[in-house]
C-alpha cells in the first residue's frame, strides 16, 4: 500500500472519530472523567503492584481512597460554600450601586463632551453590546447545563465515573497490550516513541497542573478568608481550580476578588491586600509552582493551551473541555513528529 492511501485512510479515521466524538458527547462525560481519574491514579497503582498487591485490590483501594478523599471534601466544604453563595449573592445590589457611583462622574463627563447624537449613539451601541453579551453568557450557560450538568448527567456521572474509572485502572496494562497487539509491525517502534511523548506531555500537564491548581486554590481561599473578603473561600476555590487555564484563570479571579473588595471595603488598602493576595499567587504560578511541578517539558504553549480549550468547549461542551489539553499535547506531538520527517525528506532539502 502506498503512503497516500495510508494517509488517506488516517485521515479517514480521524475525521470518523471526530464525527462519532460529536453526536456521542453528550454522554461522554462520566466515561471521559473515568477515563481522567483512571489516568491520575495509574503511577499510585503501579507502586503498589510492585510492593507485591495485586491490581485488583490495589485498584480497589485506591479508587475507594480517591473518591472518599472527594466526597469528605465536598461534605466539609458545601455549607461553607453554600452560605458563601447567599451571602455573595446578597452583594450583588450594592456591587452595582457603587458601580453606578463610580461611573457617574464619567458618564457626566460623556454627557458634557459628547454631542446630543454621539451621546445616543454611544447609549445604543452599549444596549446592543450588553445585549449580545448577556445572550453569549445565557448560551454558554445553556451549553453547559445540556453538555454535562442537567440531572441526569449529574447522577451518571457520580454512578458511572467510579465504575468506569475503576475497570480502567484495573485493567489498565491488558489494554494496553491489547492495543499493542493490532499496531502495525513495521511502524511498531516509532509509535511506541510517539506514545511516549504524548504520555510525556499530557502526565506533565495534567498530574503536574493539579497540583499548582490545589496549592493555589489552597492559598486564595485561605488568604481572602483572613482578610475577610465577602465569599472569600468561594472565590479562592474558584480562581485556583481555573488556574489550569493560563493566565485567563488568575485574571478573572482578580477581577471578581477586586470587583467583591470593592462593593466591600471603604478603603483601598483593603483593596489593594486583596489584589496582591493574587499577584503573590501569580508569580509564584509563574516562577516556583509550574517551574517545578509542571516544568518545561510538556511542549504546551499557553496559547496553544486556551485555543484548545475554547475549541473544545466550543465543540463538545465541558466534555471538549476535559478532552482539550489531551488532545492539544496529541496534535502537538503528532505534529512536531511530522515537521522532523519533513525537514529529513528530500522534498525539504531538495536532494533527491
Amino acid at each position: 500500500m502506498s503512503n497516500d492511501k495510508k494517509t488517506i485512510i488516517w485521515l479517514a479515521g480521524l475525521v470518523v472519530f471526530i464525527i462519532v466524538l460529536h453526536a456521542l458527547s453528550g454522554i461522554l462525560l462520566p466515561f471521559v472523567a473515568g477515563m481522567a481519574i483512571a489516568y491520575f491514579l495509574d503511577p499510585m497503582a503501579d507502586k503498589l503492584e510492585k510492593w507485591g498487591t495485586s491490581r485488583t485490590l490495589a485498584t480497589t483501594l485506591i479508587v475507594a481512597g480517591f473518591f472518599a478523599v472527594t466526597g469528605g471534601i465536598l461534605v466539609l466544604l458545601f455549607p461553607l460554600l453554600q452560605s458563601q453563595i447567599v451571602g455573595l449573592a446578597s452583594l450583588i445590589p450594592e456591587f452595582i450601586e457603587k458601580a453606578r457611583d463610580y461611573a457617574a462622574p464619567l458618564l457626566e463627563r460623556l454627557q458634557t463632551d459628547l454631542a446630543p447624537d454621539a451621546l445616543e449613539r454611544l447609549k445604543s451601541a452599549a444596549g446592543s453590546y450588553a445585549g449580545a453579551a448577556i445572550m453569549w453568557f445565557s448560551g454558554v450557560v445553556g451549553d453547559i447545563w445540556k453538555g454535562g450538568l442537567a440531572f441526569f448527567n449529574l447522577l451518571s456521572l457520580i454512578i458511572i465515573t467510579p465504575v468506569v474509572a475503576f475497570y480502567l485502572l484495573r485493567d489498565y496494562d491488558l489494554i494496553v497490550k491489547w492495543v499493542d497487539g493490532y499496531l502495525p509491525r513495521a511502524a511498531q517502534a516509532t509509535i511506541h516513541e510517539q506514545v511516549r511523548a504524548i504520555d510525556a506531555a499530557i502526565a506533565g500537564f495534567l498530574r503536574g497542573q493539579a497540583c499548582v491548581c490545589f496549592v493555589l486554590a489552597t492559598w486564595y481561599g485561605a488568604a481572602l478568608t483572613v482578610v475577610g473578603l465577602e465569599s472569600g473561600l468561594l472565590v479562592g476555590l474558584g480562581a485556583g481550580a481555573i488556574s489550569f487555564i493560563p493566565y485567563i484563570g488568575a485574571a478573572i479571579g482578580l477581577f471578581v476578588g477586586v470587583s467583591i473588595a470593592l462593593a466591600q471595603f471603604p478603603e483601598w488598602m483593603q483593596i489593594g491586600v486583596v489584589a496582591l493576595i493574587f499577584i503573590i499567587g501569580q508569580t509564584a504560578e509563574s516562577y516556583i509552582l509550574t517551574p517545578r511541578l509542571v516544568g518545561g517539558r510538556i511542549g504546551l504553549h499557553p496559547v496553544w493551551i486556551i485555543f484548545a480549550l475554547l475549541a473544545g468547549g466550543a465543540l463538545l461542551g465541558f466534555t471538549g473541555v476535559l478532552l482539550a489539553v489531551p488532545m492539544a499535547a496529541i496534535i502537538g506531538v503528532l505534529l512536531r513528529f511530522g515537521l522532523k520527517r519533513y525537514r529529513a525528506s528530500s522534498l525539504y532539502s531538495g536532494v533527491t
